[in-house]
This record gives structure tokens, C-alpha cells and sequence, in this order.
């Protein structure tokens, strides 16, 4: 393949020399491109030069629509442009369901117009379905967050960091104060925000207004139970400071808090309580779990549309200019005189549209019952209320509080005109439908291998009294131009017609059946067939962003039936697991003991939150009692895990932290605390060893080496370049997990980017004679399938969200591959296509560097040649 370091060598030589560099890069390529045609050398070094000219200046031109993207810049023009026109409310407004509140997708909401966009909550998860389902994140005026729980902003920082990539200058968030605090936060990781401006608008500031709606935010304060207002999962549950005086107390920084300074400062005295600093300045805080933002939204009047046809009955002077006047005055509302005759509006206008109100309320506890059923705010829209009734109120609140008289009651005030629409677990829906069919169609390949995805099924339904509709999918409620719910862009989840298109596709069924022949002959296969632990089970195989087929990184290794640890927690990880365990979930997460996030970055740690969240949650549900979850990480994770503790959610508790950098070879573990930890780490997960080491990518990046007592050794890359300390931490691996981010040909981004290309895991599998190579983090642009090379041998598989493997499948996982290219034929050829098209541009460039420094060492141009490559 040609690669353009080869380029490097051949500055000084002659225009001749680089016309037969060109012919030989061709004709010792073993690829597509050889086999197709042959190519003939540019004629002279004036088209030649001219020619690399163009395609420099293409290049350019296509830099400059990447870092200003139309769209974006389009619809922020016009919405500026509207700022100084007078406009009547819009004509189209519908609210969508994105994620509809089930145990994967926590509750979001999308509101349109053809203005202006709107997101209600952004729960982890919710960039992955805009995206899949083509709800454009770009468009978004405004995010409104209706608490400060990690259900309702973990997919924040993700969709803020796609918004400043996508070029949109400003983002809007309006809600709980705390996001002022969050937004700092989240900086530790994603580093500065200055190319977007985040502006925040808590709840105190006036109603927000734009060319759609006007947004009235109403605060809802709850008396919280002591037992609520600090929940102490910790074992320390019932010791003295627990009591209810010192939960009513202010946190102090010594308890919770892990101090950068002091590395060896940690945690498992969390829960003491002291309301002093050490100085005797009081601790500030701002975490207020008592605090749910609704939001009252209440469209734009709209005018009447002018009727021509009675217009014209009537004799009023269509197609001149006095028309105008008329018309304006008529959709006013006001009476015209014509030519001596009266003309009321409803004679040539249709009624006007006041502008109908929908309401959004979190009620996340019964605490919050008699706050939201006693808001005067909201109670305005209620039948006989100070406001015509709400048209649409949403619902996100759980079924337990459904089903209680004084919440149906409350909804029951609305009466008969308003629907309501449900957001909760109870919600019956499939959100990721490509990802679904992509796990039916591999399922058909290994059932083993690819099991087929699974559901939590869902409880009994509150009988409600009202016209009410459970959230689903895409499911539409239109406020204009008529009130109706509309059902046509649910998306349908149809696994029998998945299997019918893939059992279509050439040659699939014959690969499918030949894989199958082979597998059952093969004594390798057989033969390893009874070992069921070591587990590793792969829930996001992607790299950067939540994509539609491939979640970010993550990866369970289950280590015996009660064993396991997570290798890296990318957001919507928990999503993940509940689509791969179905209602087995609480009993997978009980399993879980200790949880490695390599790096800092965003795609390697943002959904830690919601799993520790949802671990208590399913040790509680299996009666087990609470531990924490053993964290070992790069120590810079305790910055952002400290400001989202003090300002937003608790979140300490659930973690005893070991900094990645004392598991090094040879590092010195200086306070008894730290080894203590390191001692629990490995009895727990029955290791011999848990060693880390640095790996080149960003700072504080680290892989790590798992090694059984049994014998077997499981290395995990994290995110690197070819690295030689981890040839040397995986010395004789039994498997190694690495990434290959990009494809051979692409080693230039891969160095800039510091990833490692396909060729390069597998050569840093080669030499440290690992058993087995899985290659894993994968760029979003092989969303299917990776490209293929000389390389892949017998000893080298390809991850796949929800794949899960054994040592036994070692010898099955490359006879998998015949049936995986019939399954992805079309893509395949579409990434060739891709290729060859790089591979030419990357000739034109270094033929352009070779012509370039030929003129500056005044080399003269040589005859040109008229060789044919390949002859």
C-alpha cells in the first residue's frame, strides 16, 4: 500500500526519479488500484505541476468548509436577520420524544419550529439517538434541564464539545444554577470552551423568549427527608456521623474531598461531616437536591391566513399594491373599509391562533408531590384557571408516583382538552434501532459470539384517568397547525425483516453456512470450548463520539461468575449493558468491583457516573450491601469528580480511588491507605498482578495488564501510538485488547493524532507474542466494519459492540471473516473507494513536494517519460 512517508527520501531527487517513484508505488501495490488500470505519467512537468496546483487548492477550499460548516452558519444568519423583522408565530411546532425515560434512554425531549430548536434534558445517550435519527444537534437554540442529576445532564458535555466542533458560536442552558458550576467543570477534561460561549440562565433570570415561544422557568423546592438529603451508601452506614444532626451540617472539604496536593489523601472517611474549613471559612456548597426547574412554554400568537378566493368574491384589489395595507390590517384583527364596504376579518381571515402552552415537570420523588401539586405557577393552567389549559403536559416522573391519588388528582385539574405525555422506565420502546439490527444480523454468523440483543421488560402501567400516551421513540405531539399525536417517524424494529435482508445479500448464507462446517470440524475449536471464564464482553468499540453502530469505549472483562471489572466507562456504557443483559442488568452490576479509565478524555470516562449511580441502585434491588467501587485512574479524574460532587450530585461515596500511576513498574506507594486498596484490588478480582504503564497518547495516559492467578494475562491499550512499554507490560499476553483507531495509509493522522493504525496493533501484538489480538476503537467513519490487510492472520479478531469472546473462540474469531465481508460487502467497497481516492491525493501532494524541491535545489526538468505503470 502506498504510504507517504515514503515520500520523505526522495526531496533532492530529479522530476524523472519522482515519475518513477510514482510508476513503482503503483506497480508494487498489492490493492485495488494495480488490479483495475494501469496509469499512465504525466505527459510534462508543466501539467504536472499544474495539475498538483488544482488539487493543493482543492484541498484548501475543503479545510475552509470544514472549520465553517454552511448549515450552521446559514440558520444562525437567519435567525438574526428575524431579530429585526416583525414575525408571526410559526406555523409548524411539534414536541418529539428522543429518549422516552426506559432504563437505557433516560427521559429528552425535542421541540421544533421551523425557527428555532429545543432540547428538554440531555441524558447520556441522547447525542448517540439525534444523531442515528437525524435530529440535527446543530440547530439547537436552547437546552433546558429540569434538575442537576446526572440522569438529565450526562450527555451534556458530550453534546457542548460536538456543538463547538460543529462550528455553532453559542449554546443556551437554562435551568438549575449549578449549571454555571458544571460547565466549569466539565473544562477539566474537555479543556478550555472558547471557540462556543455557554451562556447559562438559571432560573432567577427573567423568562426566556424568541421567535417560537416564551419560556417562563418555575422553580419547585422540596422539604427533603433526612434520609434523602444524604444517602450514605458507604459501609460506614451507620456510625455516629451519620446521624441526623450531621447530615443537617454543611459538607466540609476534608471529608469528601480528594485533594490534588496530597495524593494520598483518601476517601473512605467520606462521610464525616464538619461545617468548618481547616482555616474556619465556611464551606461553600451549591448541591441542592431539593431543587426541580418546569417549564412553562406558551407559543407565539400566529395570525389568521388571508383567503384569496373570498378576497376575490369580494371584490378587494388583489395583485396592486393597495393590497398590502388591506391585508396587513385584516390578519390584525381589524375592520377595513373598501370602496364604502365594511370587511370584518373573519370574512377573508381564518381564526387567529392565540398560541397554545405545553408544560414539562419533573416530579423524581414523592417529596416532590405536594411542591409540584401546590404550584400556583402551574396550577394557572389547570380547568377554570387564571390561563386556558395547558394543551400538552409531559410527564418525566416515575410510575410509583403515577400511581398515587394526589398526583392523579392533580393531573385530573387539567381536564379533558390536555394530553399528557409519560416519560419513565414503564416506556415499551426500542431507541437504537441500527445498533439492534446490526447485533440480529451478526447473530445470525455466532450466536455465541454476537448473542442477540435483549430488553428490561417493563412493569405494570398506572391506569390513568386522562388522555395520556407513554413515551416513545420519535413519537410527535404537533401544536401547529392542529393538535394531534403523529406516529410516522417511530421507528419500527423488525428483526424478522433484518434477517431477511441480510439472508438476501450475496453470498452471505453460503459464507454463513461454510464458517459454520468449519467451526464444527476444527479441533482448536473444539477443544477450548469448556473454559466459560475469562469473559470479555465489548460494549463500545468506537472512538470519539456515540455513534448509531458503535457506542464509545468500554469494555467488561468478567473474570468468574461473581467477578468482574470494567475496562474503561464511555458515556451511555450503562445503556449498553442494559441492551446486552436485558434483566440481568442489577445482577451483572452487583459483579462489579473495580472500574480502569486509561485517559482523561470525554470517550473514555463520562459514563462512570451513571454506572456507580446505577450499581447502588442494583445492589439495593439484589439485597447485597453497598461497597465502593474500587477506581483506578488517572489521579486528575478526582478534579472533575470533586466539582460535580460539591455542585451538583454525591458521588465520592461510590468510589475508593488507586492513582493508575502507583500500579507502574517499580513505583513506590508511599501511605498504608493506597496499599490497602491495591491489596483489596487484587483479592477481589483473584489477581496475581494489576500493573499499568504510560502509554503515548495525551499526558497521563495509561494501559494496563490484568494477570489471573490461574495464569492468564489480559492487556488493555487504552487509547496509544505504538508503544514500547507496553510490548514490555504484555509480554506473552494470553490476549491483548488494542486500539486501531485508523487504517494502514493513514499513519501521518494516526502520529498526529496519536493513535495507532491496524498494521501497528497488530505488530505491537506480534512482538510481545500475545496468544490472541483484538483490535478495538475504531474511527466513527468504519462505523460497520475496519478495512482489511495482509496483516490479519489467525491470531487477530475485530471487536464489535456486544460482541462477547472467550479463549476457547480464539480459533473461531478469524473464520468469522468470510461471512462479516459478505454482511458488509457494500461498505467494504465504499472504504476501498475512499482509499484509493486518499491514496491519489496523497501521490498528487508528494509529487508536488518532490517537483517543489527540485526547483529549489535547480534541478532541471528531465524528458518526460512514456512508460505505462504495471507493463
Amino acid at each position: 500500500m502506498f504510504n507517504i512517508k515514503k515520500r520523505i527520501p526522495l526531496i533532492n531527487l530529479t522530476s524523472l526519479a519522482a515519475r518513477q517513484w510514482v510508476n513503482t508505488c503503483y506497480v508494487a501495490d498489492t490493492g485495488i488500484i494495480k488490479q483495475r488500470s494501469c496509469y499512465s505519467v504525466f505527459p510534462s512537468d508543466s501539467f504536472l505541476q499544474s495539475f498538483c496546483k488544482m488539487s493543493a487548492g482543492n484541498q484548501r477550499n475543503a479545510s475552509k468548509k470544514a472549520r465553517h460548516p454552511k448549515e450552521t452558519l446559514r440558520h444562525i444568519r437567519t435567525r438574526e436577520q428575524r431579530k429585526n423583522v416583525d414575525q408571526h408565530g410559526p406555523a409548524t411546532v411539534y414536541v418529539q420524544v428522543v429518549g422516552a425515560g426506559s432504563r437505557d434512554n433516560g427521559p429528552s425531549l425535542y421541540v421544533f419550529s421551523e425557527f428555532n430548536r429545543y432540547l428538554f434534558n440531555c441524558g447520556e445517550g441522547t447525542q448517540r439517538l439525534m444523531q442515528e435519527h437525524k435530529l440535527k444537534a446543530a440547530r439547537l437554540d436552547n437546552i433546558f434541564l429540569t434538575r442537576m442529576s446526572w440522569q438529565n445532564v450526562g450527555g451534556l458535555s458530550g453534546m457542548i464539545l460536538t456543538l463547538k466542533d460543529t462550528g455553532v458560536p453559542e449554546c443556551v442552558l437554562s435551568g438549575p444554577p449549578q449549571l454555571d458550576k458544571y460547565v466549569n467543570a466539565i473544562q477539566v477534561f474537555s479543556g478550555p470552551l472558547e471557540e462556543i460561549k455557554i451562556a447559562v440562565q438559571p432560573y432567577t433570570e427573567p423568562q426566556y423568549s424568541d421567535n417560537t415561544m416564551t419560556v417562563n422557568q418555575v422553580p419547585i423546592s422540596a422539604q427533603l427527608k433526612a434520609s434523602k438529603r444524604k444517602r450514605s451508601p458507604s459501609p460506614e452506614r451507620g456510625s455516629p456521623s451519620n446521624s441526623p444532626r450531621s447530615r443537617s451540617q454543611s459538607r466540609s472539604p476534608q471529608s469528601e474531598r480528594w485533594k490534588l496536593e496530597d495524593s494520598e489523601e483518601l476517601i473512605n472517611d467520606r462521610e464525616r461531616e464538619s461545617p468548618d474549613r481547616p482555616g474556619g471559612s465556611p464551606r461553600i456548597s451549591t448541591r441542592d437536591p431539593s431543587l426541580v426547574v418546569a417549564f412553562v412554554c406558551k407559543l407565539h400568537p400566529k395570525k389568521g391566513n388571508f383567503l384569496v378566493a373570498k378576497a376575490k368574491d369580494l371584490g378587494l384589489p388583489l395583485g396592486t399594491p393597495a393590497i398590502g395595507p388591506i391585508v396587513a390590517a385584516l390578519k390584525d384583527g381589524k375592520t377595513v373599509t373598501f370602496e364604502g364596504k365594511e370587511i370584518l376579518p373573519g370574512e377573508v381571515c381564518t381564526p387567529a391562533d392565540p398560541g397554545p402552552a405545553f408544560i414539562v415537570v419533573e416530579c423524581p420523588s414523592e417529596d416532590f408531590i405536594e411542591p409540584v401539586c401546590n404550584n400556583e405557577h402551574l396550577n394557572r393552567y389547570h380547568t377554570g384557571g387564571a390561563e386556558d389549559p395547558a394543551s400538552l403536559v409531559v410527564h418525566m416522573t416515575p410510575e410509583s408516583i403515577l400511581q398515587t391519588d394526589r398526583y392523579k388528582e392533580w393531573m385530573e385539574r387539567f381536564g379533558p382538552t390536555t394530553e399528557h405525555l409519560i416519560l419513565n422506565e414503564q416506556a415499551h420502546t426500542i431507541h437504537n434501532i441500527r445498533s439492534h439490527k446490526i447485533q440480529t444480523q451478526l447473530n445470525l454468523i455466532h450466536p455465541e459470539i454476537f448473542p442477540a440483543p435483549r430488553n428490561c421488560e417493563t412493569k405494570k402501567q398506572a391506569a390513568l384517568h386522562v388522555p395520556s400516551v407513554r413515551g416513545e421513540c420519535l413519537l410527535k405531539y404537533q401544536l401547529r397547525p392542529k393538535f394531534e399525536w403523529q406516529r410516522d417517524a417511530v421507528p419500527l424494529c423488525d428483526s424478522r425483516e433484518f434477517i431477511k435482508e441480510a439472508t438476501e445479500l450475496p453470498g452471505f448464507l453460503e459464507r454463513v453456512e461454510e464458517c459454520k462446517q468449519s467451526l464444527a470440524t476444527d479441533p482448536t475449536v473444539l477443544s477450548g470450548k469448556a473454559d466459560q471464564y475469562p469473559e470479555v464482553v465489548f460494549l463500545g468499540t468506537g472512538s470519539a463520539l456515540p455513534m448509531k453502530i458503535r457506542n464509545v469505549s468500554a469494555t467488561l472483562l468478567n473474570i468468574s461468575p461473581t467477578q468482574s471489572v470494567l475496562l474503561d466507562c464511555g458515556e451511555g456504557t450503562f445503556g449498553q449493558m442494559c441492551r446486552h443483559y436485558g434483566n440481568n442488568i442489577d445482577e451483572v452490576l452487583s459483579n462489579l468491583s473495580a472500574v480502569f479509565i486509561s485517559h482523561m478524555h470525554a470517550d473514555h470516562h463520562t459514563g462512570l457516573l451513571n454506572l456507580l449511580l446505577q450499581r447502588e441502585r442494583a445492589l439495593n434491588s439484589q439485597g447485597r450491601p453497598f461497597t465502593p467501587v474500587l477506581l483506578v485512574a488517572p489521579l486528575q479524574i478526582m478534579t472533575w469528580l470533586n466539582q460535580y460532587h460539591d455542585h451538583c450530585q454525591r458521588i465520592l461515596s461510590h468510589i475508593n480511588i488507586i492513582p493508575a500511576k502507583f500500579l507502574t513498574e517499580g513505583a513506590e506507594v508511599p501511605k498504608y491507605k493506597t496499599k490497602t486498596f491495591i491489596q483489596s484490588l487484587l483479592k477481589k478480582l483473584d489477581l496475581e498482578k494489576f500493573q499499568t504503564c504510560v502509554v503515548h497518547h495525551c499526558k497521563n495516559a495509561f494501559a494496563c495488564s490484568l494477570t489471573h492467578h490461574s495464569g492468564w494475562k489480559i492487556v488493555f491499550s487504552g487509547d496509544t501510538m505504538p508503544c514500547d512499554a507496553l510490548v514490555q507490560l504484555g509480554k506473552d499476553a494470553t490476549l491483548l485488547i488494542h486500539e486501531a483507531t485508523l487504517e494502514d495509509g493513514m499513519e501521518e493522522e494516526a502520529t498526529e493524532k496519536k493513535h495507532s493504525t491496524t498494521s501497528q496493533a497488530i505488530g505491537i501484538g506480534m512482538e510481545m507474542n500475545a496468544e490472541f489480538i483484538m483490535l478495538n476503537h475504531f474511527s466513527q467513519r468504519y462505523a460497520k466494519i475496519p478495512l482489511f490487510n495482509a496483516d490479519f492472520n489467525e491470531k487477530v479478531g475485530i471487536a464489535f459492540d456486544h460482541m462477547r469472546i472467550r479463549f476457547g473462540d480464539f480459533g473461531a474469531i478469524p473464520k468469522l471473516i468470510p461471512p462479516l465481508k459478505a454482511l458488509f460487502a457494500e461498505e467494504i467497497e465504499e472504504m476501498v473507494g475512499r482509499r484509493e481516492k486518499r491514496e491519489l491525493r496523497q501521490m498528487k501532494e508528494a509529487i508536488l513536494d518532490v517537483l517543489g524541491s527540485g526547483c529549489m535545489n535547480g534541478t532541471q526538468a528531465q524528458p518526460p517519460v512514456s512508460k505505462t505503470a504495471g507493463t
